[in-house]
C-alpha cells in the first residue's frame, strides 16, 4: 500500500512537473520564434519601402542595380533607377541577414534586384524564387524548399518582393530546442529525485501510523486472549462434573475476574477511539479546574489509604481553562491512578497552579527511577515499564488516553524521574 501511495505521489508531481516545463519552454521558443520573425519581416518591409538604396552592402557604386535575370540578348541595359534623396534607415537592432530585393511589373517580370550578403549571381534561381513568391496568395510567407521568406511590398517606385534567407534563423531556433531539451532532461531527472525525497518524507508519518496500527492491533489481540483463554478453560473446567462446589466457585471466580479485565480493556479501546475522532472537543466550556482537582483528590484519599500511602494537594483556587471537565478530570485520576499501581511508600502529591493565563498539573509518587527510554515511550499504548505487573487491571492504555485527550485541549503532558520521585506534568492554556 504504502509503495503505492509513493508510486501515485512521484507520479502526479511528475505530470506537474511536466506540464510545468512545457508551458515554460513552449513560451518561450514561441516568443523567440515569433520575435525573430518579426524581426525579419520588419528589416524586409523597411528594405522593401526603398529597395535599391546606395548605401546598403551589395549595392554598386553610383545606384547602379544588377542586370535583372531576364535581361535582353541585345545588351541593352535596364533603366537606371537613382536612388531617392529621402533615404529610409533600417531601425537599428534589426537582424542583419542574407537578402535581395526584386522589382516587378504588372506582369510579374522582373525589372531590377539586388542586395546584401546574398549571392545574386545565379539568375535562374533568382527568377524561380521570384516567380514562386508570386504565385503565393500571401503578401508575407516562407519558401521551405529554398529556404527563404519573402515579403511583398507596393512602393512608389512600383511593386517589389524582397527576400531574406532564414537559415541562421532557423540554427538559433534549433539549438534553443536543443538548449530547452537538455536543461529540461535535466530539470526533470532532478525533480525526479526531489520528487522520491519528497515522496519518502511525505509518506513516513502514514508509514508511522500505519506501523502503529499494525502494533495496536497485535497488543489488543495479546491482551484479549489472554483472559479468554483462562475464560475459556475455566468455563470447561466448570462444567465438569468430578470438581467439588469450592473449586467450582474458584473457577466462577476467575471467569468474573477475567471478564471485568476485558471489560475494562475494551471501556479503555472505546475511549481512546472516541477520544482520536474528536469527542473532546464537542464538550468545550469554561472550567474550574481548582474545584475539578480538590473533587478528584477527595474520591482518591481513601484508596490512597487503604494501600497505606498519603496523598497531598497544593490547589491554587480560582483556576479557570477552557475545556472538558469530564475529560479533564479523567486526566487527573489517571495520572493519580498510576500513582497509586506504582508508587513506593511515602506520600504522593498533586499541584495545581497557574501558569501563563493556563494552568500546570504535577503529580509526583516516589518509586523505581524511569530511565530514559520508558519517559520516551511511557505514553505509547500499551507501554508498560513494569513488563511482570500486566495482570493489575492496568493495560498500558491509560497515558495514553491522557495524552490524546492533553493534546486536543492545546496543552502538552510529560514525565520526569529524578531524586526518587516521579513526576508527570500537564500544561494546559488558558480558558480565553
Amino acid at each position: 500500500m504504502l509503495k503505492q501511495l509513493r508510486f501515485k505521489f512521484v507520479l502526479i508531481n511528475m505530470t506537474l512537473v511536466t506540464v510545468m516545463l512545457l508551458a515554460i519552454f513552449g513560451v518561450i521558443i514561441h516568443q523567440t520564434q515569433e520575435n525573430l520573425e518579426n524581426q525579419s519581416i520588419q528589416m524586409m518591409q523597411t528594405i522593401g519601402a526603398d529597395p535599391f538604396r546606395l548605401d546598403r552592402p551589395g549595392m554598386q557604386p553610383g545606384g547602379k542595380k544588377p542586370n535583372r535575370p531576364d535581361a535582353p540578348p541585345t545588351g541593352e541595359q535596364p533603366e537606371q533607377m537613382d536612388a531617392p534623396a529621402d533615404r529610409t534607415e533600417v531601425p537599428q537592432g534589426d537582424v542583419r541577414l542574407p537578402y535581395f530585393a526584386v522589382q516587378v511589373n504588372s506582369q510579374g517580370e522582373v525589372l531590377a534586384s539586388g542586395g546584401g550578403f546574398f549571392d545574386l549571381s545565379d539568375e535562374d534561381l533568382i527568377l524561380n524564387i521570384t516567380r514562386a513568391a508570386l504565385q503565393s496568395p500571401d503578401s508575407v510567407g516562407v519558401l521551405k524548399e529554398y529556404n527563404m521568406r519573402f515579403c511583398k511590398v507596393n512602393s512608389r517606385n512600383g511593386d517589389t518582393v524582397v527576400f531574406a534567407d532564414i537559415s541562421s534563423e532557423q540554427a538559433t531556433m534549433n539549438n534553443l530546442v536543443r538548449s530547452c531539451l537538455c536543461i529540461g532532461l535535466l530539470s526533470f531527472g532532478l525533480f525526479l529525485f526531489i520528487s522520491f525525497q519528497l515522496a519518502n518524507w511525505a509518506v513516513k508519518p502514514v508509514d508511522q501510523a500505519w506501523q502503529q496500527q499494525k502494533q495496536f492491533v497485535a497488543d489488543a489481540s495479546h491482551e484479549l486472549k489472554t483472559p479468554l483463554t483462562v475464560i475459556m478453560t475455566n468455563a470447561e473446567l466448570l462444567q465438569n462434573s468430578e470438581y467439588d462446589e469450592p473449586a467450582r466457585e474458584q473457577f466462577a471466580s476467575s471467569i468474573l475476574t477475567m471478564s471485568r479485565q476485558m471489560r475494562g480493556l475494551v471501556e479503555g479501546l472505546l475511549e481512546l477511539a472516541r477520544v482520536d475522532n474528536g469527542a473532546v472537543q464537542t464538550a468545550f466550556a469554561p472550567v474550574d479546574m481548582s474545584t475539578l482537582a480538590e473533587e478528584t483528590c477527595m474520591v482518591f484519599e481513601p484508596l490512597f489509604f487503604e494501600k497505606g500511602l498519603t496523598l497531598e494537594s497544593c490547589v491554587e483556587p480560582g483556576i479557570t481553562v477552557k475545556g472538558s471537565d469530564a475529560h479533564l478530570q479523567q486526566v487527573m485520576k489517571i495520572l493519580l491512578d498510576n500513582a497509586l499501581k506504582y508508587s513506593a511508600p511515602g506520600t504522593v502529591g498533586l499541584t495545581l497552579q497557574a501558569q501563563g493565563g493556563g494552568c500546570q498539573i504535577t503529580v509526583s509518587n516516589p518509586g523505581q527511577p524511569i530511565s530514559q527510554e520508558d519517559l520516551k515511550n511511557i505514553f505509547k499504548r500499551f507501554y508498560r515499564v513494569d513488563k511482570s505487573r500486566h495482570r493489575d487491571g492496568s493495560y498500558g492504555l491509560g497515558l495514553s488516553i491522557a495524552e490524546n485527550i492533553v493534546r486536543e485541549h492545546g496543552g502538552r503532558i510529560w514525565a520526569e524521574s529524578n531524586g526518587g520521585q516521579n513526576r508527570f506534568y500537564v500544561q494546559l492554556p488558558g480558558g480565553n
